[in-house]
């Protein structure tokens, strides 16, 4: 057994993982980082960048099939699956390398292809290594859950981890789950060719605004999408090509092949967190605003801390820890200015309150600034008119903003930072957009919530009246 001492151990190469050893290397720390499974995490290999592949292939096909408005003819595309997915694996592979041991080790770090586990609260064990360490940083991340159906054990299914094997098109994919997941799945199968069914057991994309889910369940439900709310699954029967759902409600749903999409689960098992005398529940890991567990020299970073499960979140905890670790500045993680997007066509992107969480916070102290794309000219001209943002705003300073429409994902960076650094609506009113832009949305919600001020009050007339007849 090798005994190694170090700055700073990392167990999990994921996005947050990765951010923390680079970024401490670099800075002259000694780092060792554990992963005993695919460099990079689920959002390289599973999650964020094999299915934006898998949706821009789907949006080929539906271009195909509806060029008509724009002088093109419409026609059927012939969809390879198998192709498609060769596109997947091919764009993970070409992000892979920054990923990878060979580049973290020329970067400085120490990389072990083991499981870490914890004997003692100062101790992690990872095969033939003892490593004791300063600062220990888990970043393990999460894993799909799957709930405990009944018959759910007996049938074939996939996830978000074995869908990118399948090489053969499903001819109807039931998705259990309308959370991001499963809706990006199902339209991304849908526009390739495959029926589709969605069987949530609530209400689907229930964690958004839902004056903008509706405009994108309605785009899918257009699109040939069949979307069954309330539809709790009961019991799971069949065989590979055959699978039926059985709702509480009596409802029964047949496709060939069965996609669980129900969310994340905290990867925590295995970790030694008793021995280490660390916390956690089904959740994850209990952190503190710092990200510090109960065990004040290990941190949790990303899914397995239990907050929002994003990747981007996990890179932002990864700066926040740093901070605490490398140079001892007191450094807390914040969750009001994270923005997140469904990469549905529509998208949907929220930043902040939604409408009713602020007015639920504010009351009638809050505004709301809404704007539609169909008012915007590059929408227009790109038949992109589907989509309006929603901008909540106290006092003059946006709290919220909730888009849907294209580009969803990249407009909502300007609330993002909005929020994050206190700023007013003048301020964003202020800025000056390219012409003609998508962007301009943003300006012309900033300028909604002033146009009621302006062109609506009678004292702005006065001052004007005034003006226009003694000032020369």
């Amino acid at each position: 057994m090798s005994k190694i001492e170090t700055d700073l151990l990392v167990i999990g190469a994921g996005s947050g993982g990765l951010s923390v050893a680079a970024g401490a290397v670099q800075m002259g720390a000694k780092v060792v980082l554990l992963e005993d499974h695919k460099m990079g995490g689920d959002c390289l290999n599973y999650g964020c960048v094999p299915s934006k592949a898998l949706i821009a292939a789907g949006k080929q096909a539906h271009a195909l099939r509806n060029g008509a408005k724009f002088g093109v003819a419409n026609v059927t595309p012939t969809v390879d699956y198998a192709a498609a997915k060769d596109h997947v694996h091919k764009v993970v592979e070409t992000i892979a390398p920054v990923d990878s041991v060979e580049r973290f080790e020329g970067l400085g770090v120490h990389v072990i292809q083991e499981r870490g586990r914890f004997v003692d609260a100062n101790t992690v064990r990872a095969g033939d290594h003892e490593i004791s360490a300063r600062r220990v940083v888990i970043a393990t991340g999460s894993a799909p859950f799957v709930p405990p159906i009944p018959g759910l054990d007996k049938v074939p299914y996939l996830t978000n981890e074995s869908l990118w094997d399948l090489r053969d098109l499903p001819k109807h994919l039931l998705v259990v789950g309308g959370g991001p997941i499963g809706i990006e799945m199902a339209q991304a199968h849908l526009r390739l060719g495959s029926k589709v069914t969605v069987i949530e057991g609530m209400k689907a994309m229930g964690k958004d605004d839902p004056e903008l889910a509706k405009i994108v369940l309605d785009r899918m439900r257009d699109e040939g999408m069949v979307i069954e709310e309330d539809a709790m699954a009961e019991e799971i029967t069949g065989k590979a090509g055959a699978i039926t759902v059985k709702a509480k409600d009596g409802r029964v749903f047949k496709g060939t092949h069965l996609l669980m999409a129900v969310g994340r689960s905290a990867n925590t098992g295995d970790l030694g967190l008793e021995e280490a005398g660390i916390e956690y529940d089904r959740r994850g890991i209990k952190v503190d605003a710092s990200l510090k567990t109960s065990n004040k020299k290990v941190y949790a970073i990303g899914d397995v801390a239990g907050q929002l499960q994003f990747t981007h979140v996990a890179g932002y905890h990864a700066g926040v820890v740093i901070r605490s670790i490398l140079f001892g500045l007191p450094s807390k993680a914040k969750q009001g200015h994270i923005p997140w997007a469904t990469y549905t066509d529509p998208e949907l992107a929220q930043v902040g309150l939604t409408e009713a969480q602020a007015r639920e916070k504010h009351g009638d102290g809050m505004e709301v600034a809404r704007f539609e794309f169909h008012e915007n000219d590059r929408a227009i001209a790109e038949g992109k008119t589907t989509g309006l943002i929603k901008v909540m705003v106290v006092k003059g300073r946006p709290v919220g903003a909730s888009i849907v429409g294209a580009s969803a994902g990249d407009l909502i960076g300007v609330w993002a930072l909005a929020i994050a650094n206190n700023l007013k609506m003048s301020q964003v009113a202020g800025m000056v957009a390219p012409y003609p832009t998508l962007g301009e949305v943003n300006k012309r919600a900033a300028g909604a919530y002033f146009s009621p001020r302006l062109f609506e009050s009678a004292m702005v007339k006065r001052v004007v009246g005034l003006v226009q007849r003694f000032v020369p």
